[in-house]
């Protein structure tokens, strides 16, 4: 648990959430264990987590956050509404975190893939064979806790342990999925399959990846003026409140003097 470990605050966590996962495992559905898993991998193992124990965290922040709850009730003297409330987000809170670092991470790593797929193809442009144009491209890297940093030092990894390049591009795409490292991780094994220059596959996958980059820009910006019409509908709503109730608090006042 990576991410607990280095936090002072969540330290004394780790015990009782193994412990918890440990009676949490012999409950837990398969197929919930199994999607889980997957998404905490597709995360980056952000709290270095397993399902089991993922689930169990949960459970410590719905106790929380009715504890949160139960102290606002005695404070303010309320009804036990925020009680359930509390519980209700303190179970919701770690999935929802989780689901926010799945998704920015995915986007991070397809948005800096055609640069990196660009520096790979220089690379063996020069001379170099795969895992030394990647230990290029991870050196020469301004950020190494990039999420695409950190799968490319995984994939060389895997490479230096023995495994062939196909199997460490596909467990890269099963870390990672979205189309373009699908595709990426597609030609580079076709490629190696068909014996064709891997340098000019990579330098055609890379103008591809930029122009499925620059078409979803495209997409979302479309969107995000149909999702403005509907802020700008209140807004002018609550400007022509602003106009038109003065004047008909003053013609009602007006009415009833006569």
């Amino acid at each position: 648990m990576q991410a607990l470990r280095n936090g002072p605050v969540f330290a004394w966590l780790e015990p009782a959430l193994r412990w918890l996962g440990a009676r949490v495992r012999v409950v837990l559905p398969e197929p919930v264990r199994v999607r889980l898993d997957r998404q905490i991998t597709v995360a980056g193992d952000h709290w270095g987590l397993s399902a089991e124990e993922f689930v169990a965290l949960s459970f410590v922040s719905l106790l929380a956050g009715a504890g949160l709850g139960a102290l606002h009730r005695v404070v303010t003297g309320r009804d036990s509404l925020y009680f359930f409330l509390g519980a209700v987000a303190g179970a919701l809170f770690p999935y929802v975190r989780l689901s926010g670092i799945e998704q920015a991470r995915r986007k991070r790593i397809q948005n800096g893939l055609p640069n990196v797929i660009d520096l790979l193809t220089l690379g063996l442009s020069a001379g170099l064979d795969f895992p030394n144009a990647l230990r290029h491209v991870i050196d020469k890297s301004s950020n190494p806790n990039d999420p695409l940093m950190e799968e490319l030092t995984w994939i060389l990894h895997e490479l230096e342990m023995g495994k062939t390049r196909a199997q460490a591009l596909l467990q890269f795409a099963q870390r990672a999925p979205s189309e373009s490292v699908r595709e990426f991780v597609s030609a580079v094994v076709q490629a190696e399959e068909r014996g064709n220059p891997l340098a000019q596959v990579l330098q055609i996958q890379a103008e591809s990846s930029r122009q499925r980059r620059s078409s979803q820009a495209e997409v979302a910006a479309s969107k995000a003026s149909v999702k403005m019409i509907g802020p700008m509908v209140l807004v002018f709503v609550a400007i022509l409140m602003l106009i038109v109730g003065p004047m008909v608090l003053e013609l009602k006042s007006s009415f009833s003097q006569r």
